[in-house]
């Protein structure tokens, strides 16, 4: 069984309820009548039920009518959830009139479901740039305890085996924040440890990569990941950690023997993660395209619930298994 149909099936045995605020958009209505077939997950349709029954009706859609669908503009829980926001945003000055506005935009009122245990994630994105899906997650489901930064993983699975645990590695932060210290790259070391674990199925042995390998070279973005690595291991000491250490030290078994001998992770690494995100980014879309590796991702970490964010080119499939990895993100299994 490939890594895609294990997270599946650990989806289906989840039987978590996933809300998509994006319900009358053409690939997530398709997806959502796959993901109600396969029993992937309990669905929240936010929209207009009538035109959402009316498109699912025109694409030969059979089971959209398992999911609840929500209207945020005819919502009669609407003064509920302005009444939640405010209260949630009360620091913030929130008043009703600019709340009972909020709510009836879908992002908001997706993440307002997860805060009231409603639906245990949520994907979007098809139509919404990244910073409008996260932003009421930010403000409303907020980050989970001791964690500040929301990143971005992806699941690299090889053709070559020998890569990682069976051909699967996870590169970190290649999708989410532009701005991380030191403090910040310990804490996606961490919560990319439990998406290897969860998602991936795979015991992480985490590199943390520089142009350096234990001392090799001397400069402050070298420090960083040194002092990030102790960090991480403060955090979680039960982690199998290491770095500095340069790429080729942390994946090919004769060079990390020769740089780093001793280390629990030089040659045998399965997550790396990388010290800034535009090294990342780049990193894995090279990677995808030179070693035709696929990308399963992004999966977004650091959030108190799984929201995941799509691009807005996916496709219905594409859509399908970023279901099933908020469900199993959900399930922590």
């Amino acid at each position: 069984m490939d890594l895609m149909s294990k997270i599946k099936a650990s989806a289906k045995a989840a039987g978590k309820c996933i809300v998509l605020p994006e319900g009358n958009e053409e690939r997530t209505l398709k997806a959502a009548d796959i993901i109600l077939q396969e029993g992937l997950a309990k669905l929240i349709l936010l929209g207009n039920e009538q035109d959402i029954k009316k498109m699912a009706a025109e694409w030969g859609l059979k089971n959209i009518d398992k999911a609840t669908i929500i209207d945020p503009l005819n919502n009669p829980k609407k003064e509920f959830y302005a009444q939640m926001l405010c209260e949630i945003r009360k620091s913030k000055g929130m008043q009703m009139p600019e709340a009972l506005k909020l709510v009836e935009d879908p992002l908001y009122l997706g993440t307002l479901l997860i805060k009231n245990k409603e639906a245990d994630g949520e994907v979007a994105g098809a139509r919404n740039a990244t910073g409008d899906v996260l932003r009421p997650a930010f403000q409303i489901v907020k980050t989970l305890p001791g964690i500040s930064v929301v990143s971005g993983a992806f699941i690299m699975v090889f053709k070559d085996k020998k890569w990682g645990d069976d051909g699967i590695m996870v590169f970190a932060d290649c999708a989410a924040d532009p701005n991380t210290d030191e403090n910040k790259l310990a804490q996606i070391a961490v919560v990319t440890a439990q998406t290897a674990k969860n998602i991936a199925g795979i015991d992480p042995r985490i590199a943390m990569l520089s142009f350096s390998t234990k001392g090799s070279a001397k400069h402050e973005l070298v420090d960083k990941v040194v002092n990030a690595t102790r960090i991480a291991k403060e955090m979680n000491p039960d982690l199998v950690i290491d770095g500095d250490l340069q790429a080729d030290a942390a994946i090919v078994p004769k060079v990390g023997a020769s740089k780093a001998p001793g280390s629990p992770v030089a040659g045998k690494a399965n997550v790396l993660v990388f010290p800034s995100l535009e090294v990342g980014n780049i990193a894995y879309k090279l990677v995808q395209r030179f070693a035709e590796a696929e990308a399963i991702g992004p999966i977004m970490q650091g959030m108190a619930a799984p929201i995941n964010d799509l691009s807005r080119g996916c496709s219905v499939e594409d859509i399908v298994n970023v279901v099933a990895i908020t469900a199993t993100q959900a399930s922590g299994k």
